[in-house]
């Protein structure tokens, strides 16, 4: 089958045409395919024959971008097996087939009926068959071709990373790469000059150029100042067609901005400054600004200034604020308009990072003259001393003189001072001042063991101009006097073994005294001279502020003596001497061999005597256990039996103990018993009241005229009758009492119950006459009856 290429649609794609034959002739020519060389057709056996037709083919191409009303002819199958006679169909399969292109099956003209765009895609890839179309059987094997899609210039350049920013030095020289741009084309590069693209500046010269192939934009003139000119916008085009007429075009815009390099010296707008400054500004205080100008910017233009010369070079100093990028002129020395009224300053301005590239542009530095005048201004006192240290004693009496400050008036009219205490403080209230003469006094008496040093401001003003003020500090340190006595540096716990030698040392103490060194830093000990000899201890000054305790004997016995008390009289050295006196307690206690202390304690005696732990241990439980058994024994001989009835209003007489002893002889208030021995007091028969009775009493109540003449024997039988004879009452014994003595005999009674209601006509007098054994008795009866008598 032969494939047939289209013609030329146009008179002006004639020669696109011609070549594309001529192409196609040239280089790919034709191929014959014949039956032989391609796989047999399904359901027939392999034969090698003499090849008779096959495919010629010949390349197809497409115009992209057609925009014509009627399909564009692409070319045309044809078929050797093919008369004419419509007997051969051709199909079309593939990429875009049926949709994009179309066959017609008799003739085998191929058509595109889409407009194809090549920088979507540039190929397709399809494949025809010729088959019989009575049959349906393929005249000849399926091929493969390919259908390209020819460019035209349809897609302009694109800088796909504009709009750009870049930097470039000022000062660079003629030619300076600064930037290389890129444009692409989407057109076909190897098919015409469609994307062939060229450079060019649109915007920006003379000062920059660009090449027209690379796109690289330099420098175009020399010495490119900043200071003069910063910025640039440079407009950069691109066009394909090798920059020809009828070529697209882009284009872009790159900003381009000088950087700063030091070509500028510094420079003072003037060559002579004045200043003004009061004469009471303050030492490192900032008194005036300079500032030399600079057309460079950042680190080009850091500058130092310096005082160069000038006979105010002591008085004044320079520093360079970096912000600001000025000089600060801050004072060192204070002013005094009465001695100088002017000082003169050479002060210079330097770039500290310099460029040597730029050297010969000039010293990169620049010198100007600064005259500071002093302005004269009313000052305050100023004291002869900017502090003073002042000393008195301890305890000296208010109003005692500490010290004397002194101030004037540093101005010519030196007027006078007034001083005084500011009193912000509680230790400024310690002290007053002369307002004229400037002494100080004490106000208080001043103990130096509590406070030391006392630290007070003195202020002095002019009596002309009050407003105007100044301070001074004044210390105070209080002095030592000798007021302390001195004492022992701690309670010493002082042990002494029973069975040490004569003259061990058992302790060494020594003493402490509140005052200073001066006084009392010496001590001296000693055993109270006012005691007699101490047979135990003695005591030996080391004369280096300690003493040692000794002992006088062999041994010492806690059965005997467990505790010794010794005084020690302590004395200082200062003026006048001061001594007190103090105890030690000293301890007996066991100790081994070697000196340790064992115990002190006095359960240590039975160890010595030679009991040992085991029966000590013993002891305290045989100890333990009778106290246990005396206790329980205590405690069932105090336990009762529960009675069977346990009422309150059992009313029963029974017997109850009453431990009380009475008031003795002299007693006759604690109870009347009066009741209980006169049978005509007693009150008619009572029943109990926890059991109701059965039966009723053998014996009624008496009237009370009665009573006085019934027998105690027989007010007692009666009484018995009716308690044996109750069948209400428990089964149990009840005992009950009567306490009467029966009636009054002529000897009289010897007891003194009834001392309260009687009274005794008996002389007492004569037991004064029995002698001393009796003097006590003759005084207690001798007050007695004239207490009654009264």
């Amino acid at each position: 089958m032969k494939i047939t290429s289209t013609s030329c649609i146009c008179p002006v794609l004639v020669c696109l045409c011609f070549v594309q034959r001529c192409y196609g002739a040239a280089h790919h020519g034709s191929i014959k395919v014949t039956r032989n060389q391609t796989k047999h057709i399904e359901g027939e056996t392999e034969v090698h024959h003499r090849p008779k037709r096959g495919w010629v083919w010949n390349q197809f191409f497409v115009l992209e971008e057609h925009m014509g009303p009627d399909p564009q002819y692409v070319g045309k199958l044809h078929s050797n097996s093919d008369k004419g006679d419509g007997s051969v169909k051709y199909i079309l399969t593939g990429e875009g087939a049926g949709t994009i292109f179309i066959i017609d099956d008799t003739t085998g003209d191929i058509h595109s009926t889409k407009s194809l765009d090549r920088e979507q895609k540039t190929h397709y890839v399809l494949h025809a068959q010729a088959i019989d179309r009575r049959t349906n059987k393929p005249l000849e094997p399926e091929s493969e071709f390919i259908i390209k899609v020819q460019d035209i210039n349809d897609n302009a350049p694109k800088f796909t990373d504009g709009p750009y920013i870049v930097t470039v030095p000022e000062m660079s020289e003629m030619g300076t790469s600064v930037l290389q741009v890129t444009a692409t084309d989407a057109d076909d590069p190897t098919y015409g000059n469609s994307a062939r693209v060229v450079y060019s500046i649109l915007q920006g010269q003379p000062y920059f150029s660009v090449d027209p192939k690379t796109g690289v934009i330099r420098t175009a003139l020399h010495n490119m100042d900043r200071e003069a000119r910063e910025h640039y916008s440079v407009v950069i085009q691109a066009k394909d067609m090798a920059g020809q007429v009828g070529g697209l075009s882009g284009s872009t815009t790159v900003n381009i901005t000088l950087t700063d390099v030091n070509d500028n010296p510094p420079r003072f707008p003037q060559k002579h400054y004045q200043l003004y400054v009061p004469e009471s500004a303050q030492v490192g205080s900032a008194v005036g600004k300079i500032k030399a100008n600079d057309a460079d910017t950042g680190s080009n233009a850091d500058m130092k200034y310096t005082i160069i010369n000038g006979d105010g070079a002591g008085v004044f100093s320079i520093s360079t604020d970096k912000e600001t990028r000025e000089g600060i002129l801050s004072l060192k020395k204070p002013l005094n308009y009465e001695k100088k009224k002017s000082y003169t300053l050479n002060i210079e301005g330097a770039n500290t990072h310099l460029d040597f590239r730029f050297s010969h542009l000039g010293p990169f530095k620049d010198v100007t003259m600064l005259k500071v005048i002093v302005g004269d201004v009313d000052e305050p006192p100023l004291f002869t001393m900017p502090s003073y240290v002042m000393e008195v004693y301890e305890n000296a009496k208010i109003g005692t003189p500490v010290g004397t400050v002194t101030a004037h008036d540093p101005d010519a009219a030196n007027s006078l001072v007034r001083y005084f205490i500011d009193h912000n403080t509680e230790e400024d209230r310690y002290f007053t001042i002369d307002a004229s003469t400037g002494t100080i006094k004490t106000a208080k008496i001043f103990d130096r063991e509590e406070i030391p040093w006392y630290n007070i401001t003195v202020a002095a003003s002019e009596i002309d101009n009050p407003e105007l003020v100044s301070h001074v500090p004044v210390g105070v340190r209080i002095l030592d006097v000798n007021d302390n006595p001195p004492e022992l540096a701690r309670d010493y716990d002082v042990v002494v073994c029973e069975n040490t030698k004569p003259g061990q040392v058992i302790q060494t103490i020594t003493a402490t005294d509140k005052d200073n060194s001066a006084n009392g830093a010496r001590f001296h000990f000693s055993l109270d001279e006012g005691l007699s000899l101490n047979p135990n201890f003695t005591l030996r000054n080391n004369e280096d502020n300690t003493a040692s305790i000794l002992t006088r004997r062999r041994r010492y016995s806690r059965t005997t003596q467990d505790i010794y008390y010794l005084p020690v009289l302590i004395s200082d050295g200062g003026v006048p001497p001061l001594s007190s006196s103090s105890t030690l307690t000293i301890r007996v206690c066991a100790c081994e061999r070697d000196g340790r202390v064992r115990t002190c304690h006095a359960e240590a005696f039975l160890s010595s005597a030679g009991l040992s732990t085991g029966a000590l241990i013993a002891i305290l439980l045989c100890i333990v256990i009778l106290l246990a058994i005396v206790i329980l024994f205590i405690t069932l001989r105090r336990s009762k039996k529960e009675p069977l009835i346990i009422s309150e209003e059992d009313v029963r007489e029974n017997v109850v103990t009453y431990d009380d002893e009475g008031g003795g002889e002299e007693d006759t208030e604690a109870f009347d018993i009066t009741a209980l021995r006169n049978p005509s007091a007693a009150e008619e028969l009572k029943y109990r009241r926890d059991v109701r009775p059965e039966v009723k009493p053998l014996s009624r109540h008496h009237p009370s005229s009665s009573l006085d003449s019934i027998d105690v024997q027989e007010f007692l039988n009666q009484r018995l009758a009716e308690a044996d004879l109750d069948p209400s009452v428990p089964p149990y014994d009840s005992l009950q009492t009567y306490a009467y003595e029966g009636h009054r005999s002529e000897a009289g009674s010897i007891s003194s119950l009834d001392s309260a209601t009687t009274h005794s006509d008996q002389d007492y007098n004569y037991l004064g006459d029995w002698g001393p054994e009796f003097k006590k008795l003759a005084e207690l009866y001798g007050e007695i009856e004239p207490e009654r008598t009264t």
